[in-house]
């Protein structure tokens, strides 16, 4: 028997899988709440003291873990077109596992600089400019983060031709410089790659210390990467498969959990329709989006003010005056898991409005124009209408007992043509909340991975 212990730190709980690889098969879960805000490894104990006893103190040959405790990493990126090397600059942070935390496009203006210092974010991301192209404005934006409070390193990923005079005004101002390829070399061409590589070792070699986790580490071989990487690893691997295992082909899983909604999507995306032609930066095959109003417990309040009290009610069973009051306490007491039928009510009308609004803006979108010959089709976005396999992972999603509803709030509507979400998919649900550790081995022992997440998958019909 060879074990590995697989372990997500989470923004709310830590969660533990003891795990078979021989065998492929998940010999224990857990959980207990987080406690990254004074030992990360006390969560770990009492995770690791509800294991059926044998699991407790067993040699496990290998201890691998992610997290998004504490918020996960927090970035903000600085770009020059919105359109193009700003979206370039969010999408390579998004695809490293990122929480974006904000935008900026253009030169930074003193009251958008004094808003990034405020944001404390946990790595700035500097591009702007193709190969070749503008250098005024990333050179004025290197300026300005040189003479800020900013502490946090700085990756560089933008015009090469002015990356010299980057690194000397950052270097002046005493900043942490990293240096990377350009997300955009091109117009309409990314390289977030590099960028994404680069995103992953700062989380590893800063970010962990930052966060609390260091002496996680000392109990597990490493923290090998965030959360949303893992889940996003584990996602390619059951698009592509492995050795002799084949592939689902194209999919998108729904990952909710108390602080965020996060939606993974492999495919290409094009048009699916004839007569549609598509507009925008070109998308990844591996997209990832992060909704951070969106979490069950932290955003309950802002899902509330995003869909509104009637399709919140249209699922619970609670009178109108009690809404807010409840949805207030779930937001301060994150722990908090349903106890009643009631709860359970409550639980499913969040995540299933959650879900609903998180791939509504992950998925692309069909305009309606008019030109000389007539009418026609632009698409922003990924086509998702045609993707076959639609999975959904996080804690509701193991517990409720309509988990599969839940997903089935996500699909296409015909009351909203243009918005291009998954019509037809089997659906199903990560019954063990094993996709994360899933994409943690997916490096290392991809065949028994992908196995193990397969046989772990439960569909709804």
């Amino acid at each position: 028997m060879s074990l590995a212990l697989l372990i997500d730190f989470g923004s709310t709980f830590t969660k533990i899988l003891a795990v078979d690889l021989n065998a492929e098969e998940i010999l224990g879960y857990a959980q207990s709440c987080t406690t990254v805000e004074t030992d990360i490894m006390v969560g770990l104990r009492r995770a690791l003291a509800l294991l059926p006893s044998p699991l407790q103190k067993a040699a496990y040959e290998l201890k691998l873990a992610c997290s998004s405790a504490a918020g996960g990493l927090g970035m903000v990126t600085i770009g020059l077109i919105p359109e193009l090397s700003a979206e370039a600059a969010r999408r390579a942070a998004l695809g490293a596992g990122a929480k974006v935390i904000k935008v900026y496009a253009f030169r930074l203006s003193s009251r958008e600089l004094e808003e990034l210092e405020g944001l404390k974010p946990d790595i700035v991301l500097l591009a702007g400019g193709t190969d070749g192209g503008n250098s005024e404005v990333i050179l004025e934006n290197a300026r300005l983060l040189a003479t800020s409070s900013i502490r946090c390193p700085i990756l560089v990923a933008g015009n090469k031709a002015a990356a010299d005079g980057v690194q000397s005004l950052l270097r002046a101002g005493g900043k942490n410089l990293l240096l990377t390829d350009n997300v955009m070399p091109e117009i309409n061409v990314l390289k977030v790659e590099p960028a994404r590589e680069m995103i992953r070792k700062v989380f590893i070699e800063r970010i962990i210390a930052a966060k609390g986790l260091k002496r996680a580490e000392e109990f597990v071989e490493g923290i090998l990467m965030p959360t949303p990487t893992a889940v996003l690893g584990a996602a390619q691997l059951l698009s592509r498969g492995a050795g002799s295992e084949k592939g689902l082909g194209d999919l998108v899983i729904v990952d909710i959990g108390g602080a965020t909604t996060d939606v993974h999507s492999i495919g290409a995306g094009n048009p699916v329709q004839p007569g549609v032609v598509r507009k925008g930066l070109p998308e990844p095959l591996a997209k990832r989006t992060v909704e951070g109003d969106l979490g069950l417990r932290y955003n309950a309040g802002t899902i509330l003010t995003l869909c509104g009290e009637g399709r919140i009610l249209q699922h619970a069973s609670l009178p109108q005056k009690d809404l807010a009051p409840r949805l207030e306490s779930l937001s301060r007491r994150v722990e908090v898991l349903p106890q009643t039928a009631e709860d359970l009510d409550l639980d499913f009308a969040l995540a299933a409005c959650a879900a609903r609004a998180a791939v509504e803006r992950h998925a692309g979108s069909v305009e309606t124009l008019w030109g000389p010959q007539g009418q026609y089709y632009i698409q922003y976005g990924k086509d998702l209408t045609a993707v076959e396999h639609l999975i959904g992972t996080g804690g509701i999603f193991i517990h409720h007992p309509k988990a599969g509803d839940i997903l089935r709030r996500t699909l296409f509507s015909p009351e909203e043509p243009f918005s291009l979400r998954p019509k037809k998919p089997a659906l199903y649900t990560d019954a063990r909340y094993c996709l994360y550790g899933v994409g943690l081995l997916a490096e290392r022992y991809p065949e028994p991975a992908f196995r193990l997440a397969r046989k772990y998958l439960k569909k709804w019909n």
